[in-house]
């Protein structure tokens, strides 16, 4: 009977410790089920855009807009064209050898990307709904306003929204800008050309009396007339988010640019001198009258880096 008794005994304890194990191996298991994927890297995320592989990356940049985009004894120089270095730097082409720049017209860069002629435009592209369900952005990298500015014989007349409606001034703006839509709206006719310095040079040549744009591209202007014009501060309404334009289709690219912008950010907010800050110093800060931060970029992913490890989890 004791040997009964022992062997059954020694039955139930390896009974025991089966059920334990199982249930141990089964919450191991539910662990690893639990476990979230690995981060994607930005390796990836390059080998999934259409831009993997070439051997330049084509940015669309306006070459008429001084501090912004401009083409300059033939090298490319501005805010705007700073940041587009920065991109194509970060995404393997380095040095303007590895990009093709391709001069945009502000009512051309929507077809320019839908057609394949750029990868990006880095141009004054104000992000709006509409244009979302066209293109993709990344961004915003810059947070502007539209202004007037006109030349300072008519500094005390033109004061107002209101001012701009009189039937004897003529309102000059580019054509397919987010301006040329807030002028409307105000009941503003304006003279729609296909670029600002179009207008710049109506208005110094007597065919226009004021210009209406965003407040960055109006600086360029004033920089190089600075005995000419003033800009007029008016309360159109809304900030102008300014952000990269991506092909729609290439969700991949889009992040990447995203990422990036927010590393910049990122490099700023710790008080680091961040591609940001450095082409704004270079080129719009001497002349916008309010100090300017990087703003946040909108819907970035979580990437590894080049050179990152994958984080343990």
């Amino acid at each position: 009977m004791p040997e009964v008794l022992a062997r059954h005994r020694i039955r139930s304890l390896a009974t025991t410790l089966a059920v334990a194990l199982t249930l141990t191996l089964a919450a191991v298991a539910g662990c690893d089920n639990r476990r979230e994927p690995p981060l994607p890297s930005v390796l990836d995320k390059l080998r999934e855009s259409h831009i993997d592989g070439q051997a330049k990356i084509k940015i669309g940049v306006a070459t008429t807009e001084p501090l912004m985009g401009e083409l300059r004894n033939g090298t490319h120089t501005g805010f705007d064209v700073e940041i587009a270095r920065y991109v194509a730097s970060s995404l393997g082409f380095e040095g303007d050898q590895r990009i093709e720049w391709v001069s945009l017209a502000t009512e051309d860069r929507i077809p320019a990307l839908q057609g394949g002629t750029v990868d990006l435009v880095v141009s004054s592209f104000s992000i709006t709904e509409e244009r979302e369900k066209l293109v993709s952005f990344a961004g915003p990298y810059f947070v502007t306003t539209q202004e007037v500015m006109v030349p300072k014989r008519l500094r005390d007349r033109v004061r107002t929204i209101e001012d701009l409606r009189r039937p004897e001034l003529k309102i000059c703006t580019s054509g397919g800008s987010t301006t040329e839509a807030e002028l409307e709206k105000h009941q503003v006719r304006a003279y729609v050309v296909k670029e600002v310095g179009d207008c710049v040079r109506g208005i110094r040549e007597g065919r226009y009396d004021a210009v209406s744009s965003d407040e960055t591209i109006l600086a360029g202007f004033l920089s190089q007339y600075p005995t000419e014009f003033e800009i007029v501060d008016m309360p159109f309404g809304t900030s102008e988010l300014l952000g990269i334009g991506v092909p729609i289709g290439d969700p991949a690219l889009r992040d990447l640019v995203a990422f990036f912008l927010q590393k910049s950010y990122l490099e700023g907010r710790d008080g680091i001198s961040s591609p940001w800050l450095t082409a704004y110093n270079r080129t719009l800060g001497p002349w916008l009258k309010a100090d300017k931060s990087q703003p946040q970029p909108l819907n970035v992913p979580k990437l590894v880096d080049f050179d990152d490890k994958a984080p343990r989890r």
